[in-house]
């Protein structure tokens, strides 16, 4: 195919201009120039490269440095990371290069960058250890993140050009970890399309549908919206407000979620969109504007006590701020309702791009956003080995919602939801916490474990002679109260593990042994266990017996000849063998002698869109890309990831199972075991109906050879009088 370089060359002056267009209103003196100098140093590093799509390398910086300055309302120096973001890691430019033509702070946030992506994009996965990295990273400056978030957007818009398995594991990781960091920074907009993205790659069938759906319900959604909105506008503009009311529809990942999380159709979902509405106010009139807004709905329409939200007197960590309410509206249906200013909704809506406007609640985010990036350095500070566990804590901490709770004095702690005494009491102060032994919460006695909910307010109680114990870390959710209980039970181990080391010797003395490293670390081996300090403690306990030291000496008089393998090669061993030379696991009947299981957790079957996971002692699991766990498991273990396909050369049946609910119709059981016995090659495995106030609810498992022929089957099902909806189950009766 001929190039136009001439045509590039114009193409790419204007992506330039428009670039400028978006950040003029922010630049001062000077600034024009220093990104000029960083486009060309770009344009220069990158001229011989191109993008998978065959266009021009040079466009990707410029379209991230778009995004940062039109969608992100970064600075200049943000800017100029961006053009430069892949010219120290792809091109001949050097780190000091960059930091003696644009200085210090430049040269800082691009090394940021570039080790990130050595540890997510070069890698096949993000490894426990360097997801930590990943993060310090992060948490040097904001602009670190902000810059990675505006690359992976583009990324995801262009990931059609990617091989499949690229595109999972790319997908699985946005969803991981990506899109919970865009709405942690209050990015909404980059965060919903993140997420939209992130599903159309792991799972096109079900993004088609919904949107397939969206458009379908459209015209009845309008109407509706029209007829809630007219009368409340009118009185509304009659009481003085300037305000946009408008119906903002769910986006397709939240409406996805719904549906998994709540076991509910499309069709059963309420809120398929939320009612809002903008209010033109002054700073110092705000909250109350928004409150008399809200007065004058619940007057018209009658509103759900349990479904109000009041983020205005308590904005959320990521400085969110409206009044949520669910009102019942025409129909009898019930409508989500968002009250807020043009302030929040710019600020909700646009996160970073809307702080230069509002220089007031600048710094108030600002410190909000230092304090959230002081709690990522904290918690990467414990040199915690189990690493993995901790991207759990961090995911959790940092990505869940959260509520508000109150100290005796009335001081307000921000927690994650589903957080114990025991947490709140680690979040006032170490000390506090090691020392806990209760909690009264709203003036009532609790246990350590007590759960707590948003408003109460909590009072602990402590002893100086309380210390932490095992089974505490079952009692905390926090990363900040796991690591310190992890700590001190460390601490507590090495103190026990002292004696231990004395009774060790000796008990080996007694069996004329010498106590010499070489001899504890076999002893160590002998035993199975992972250390010294191990061996130590349980001597301490009583659990190392002299019968065991006898043991040992006659292993030692007579070993085994063949040492044991490396669990690691092992696995790289299992891997390698699996993925063979064509990358490819092929299930069906041309195995290779290697063995797999299908997993449980999703229960594939021939025609789903499938992959292979290496474990240790179970072979290989065969899992569905949109298994529950899927995303998971391509995240931190894509090394152990093989690909898979299905080959049909024999007519092989599979396990499925499928829930019918409808309405209890006469001889209805007759007629959906009719169609399942007429249909070719199913066999029925087991069958099970349950009938409640004329409502029947049934589970029916049964033999098929691949999705095709189970979905003619649940289709011919869904025609039967009285069923409403055939879907589905995952796990096994």
């Amino acid at each position: 195919m001929q190039i136009d370089i001439e045509a590039e060359r114009k193409e790419i002056l204007n992506r330039y201009k428009r670039l400028i267009k978006a950040c003029k209103r922010r630049l001062e003196k000077g600034e024009k120039e220093i990104i000029r100098k960083a486009f060309e140093v770009s344009v220069e590093a990158h001229k011989e490269m191109r993008r998978k799509s065959g266009e021009p390398y040079i466009y990707h910086p410029i379209t991230v440095a778009q995004i940062c300055a039109e969608e992100i309302g970064l600075g200049a120096t943000g800017i100029v990371c961006a053009l430069l973001h892949d010219t120290v890691e792809d091109t001949d430019l050097s780190l000091d290069d960059v930091k003696g033509l644009f200085g210090e702070k430049v040269s800082q946030i691009i090394n940021g960058l570039t080790k990130i992506s050595g540890v997510i994009d070069n890698t096949t996965s993000i490894q426990a250890e360097n997801f930590k990295k990943v993060l310090l990273t992060m948490s040097e400056d904001i602009r670190v993140i902000l810059i990675k978030l505006a690359d992976r957007l583009h990324n995801m818009r262009t990931l059609e050009h990617m091989k499949r398995e690229k595109q999972i594991k790319i997908a699985s990781e946005t969803l991981f970890l990506y899109a919970p960091l865009a709405n942690r920074l209050g990015l909404n907009a980059i965060k919903t399309e993140l997420e939209d993205l992130g599903l159309k790659y792991t799972d096109l069938e079900t993004y088609n549908d919904i949107e397939k759906k969206l458009k379908e319900t459209e015209p009845e959604r309008k109407k509706f919206i029209q007829k809630f909105i007219d009368p409340l506008k009118e009185i509304l503009i009659e009481q003085g407000f300037k305000l946009k009311i408008f119906g903002r529809p769910k986006s397709i990942y939240s409406i996805y979620n719904k549906i998994k999380t709540k076991k509910v159709t499309f069709e059963e979902i309420y809120d398929l969109f939320a009612i809002r509405i903008v209010i033109d106010s002054p700073l110092e009139k705000e909250k109350l504007d928004c409150w008399r807004v809200y007065s004058i709905i619940t007057d018209f329409y009658h509103p759900s006590p349990e479904r109000l939200r009041d983020w205005i007197s308590s904005p959320k960590i990521n400085g969110y701020e409206s009044l949520h309410t669910t009102v019942m509206g025409p129909e009898g249906k019930w409508v989500e309702v968002q009250i807020r200013t043009n302030r929040m909704n710019d600020l909700a809506e646009n996160g970073y791009a809307s702080h230069w406007k509002y220089k007031d609640s600048f710094s108030e985010k600002e410190s909000k956003l230092e304090n959230w990036l002081l709690r990522i350095r904290e918690m990467l500070e414990n040199p915690d080995p189990d690493a993995l566990e901790f991207i759990d804590d961090f995911k959790l901490n940092l990505f869940s919602d959260e509520m508000f709770v109150f100290t005796p004095k009335g001081d307000m702690k921000t927690l994650p939801i589903n957080s114990t005494a025991l947490d709140f009491a680690f979040e006032i102060h170490s000390k506090v916490g090691e020392q806990c032994i209760g909690a009264k919460v709203n003036h009532k006695l609790v246990p350590l474990s007590y759960e707590l909910k948003s408003g109460d307010q909590v009072e602990i109680l402590t002893s100086g002679k309380q210390a932490p114990k095992d089974d505490w870390l079952n009692y905390v959710i926090t990363a900040k109260a796991k690591s310190k209980i992890k700590d001190i039970l460390k601490d507590q181990r090495k103190k026990v593990a002292k004696e231990g080391k004395e009774i060790t010797e000796r008990k080996f003395l007694e069996q004329n042994l010498q106590f010499s490293k070489q001899l504890i670390s076999e002893f160590c081996n002998y035993l199975k266990l992972p250390s010294v300090q191990e061996l130590f403690y349980r001597a301490a306990l009583g659990n190392v017996d002299a019968q065991e030291i006898k043991d040992f000496i006659k292993f030692k008089e007579a070993p085994v000849k063949k040492g044991k393998q490396n669990e690691i090669s092992k696995i790289e061993q299992l891997v390698t063998s699996a993925r063979g030379k064509s990358d490819m696991l092929v299930i069906g009947d041309d195995l290779k002698k290697l063995d797999y299981n299908l997993s449980q957790c999703c229960n594939p079957i021939p025609g789903d869109d499938v992959f292979g996971f290496v474990t240790e002692l179970e072979g290989i699991r065969i899992h569905r890309v949109n298994c529950p766990n899927a995303v998971k498991l391509l995240s931190n273990y894509a090394y152990r990831v093989v690909r898979a396909k299905w080959v049909n050369d024999k007519l092989i049946s599979f396990l499925a199972g499928l829930k019918i609910t409808g309405t209890d119709e006469i001889g209805i059981v007759n007629n959906i075991t009719k169609i399942i016995s007429s249909e070719n090659h199913i066999n029925m495995r087991a069958i099970n109906f349950d009938t409640d106030g004329g409502i029947f609810e049934g589970t029916i498992m049964v033999y098929v050879h691949d999705t095709k022929h189970l979905n003619h089957l649940k289709s011919n099902l869904k025609k039967i009088k009285g069923v409403n909806r055939v879907e589905r189950i995952d796990e096994k009766s």
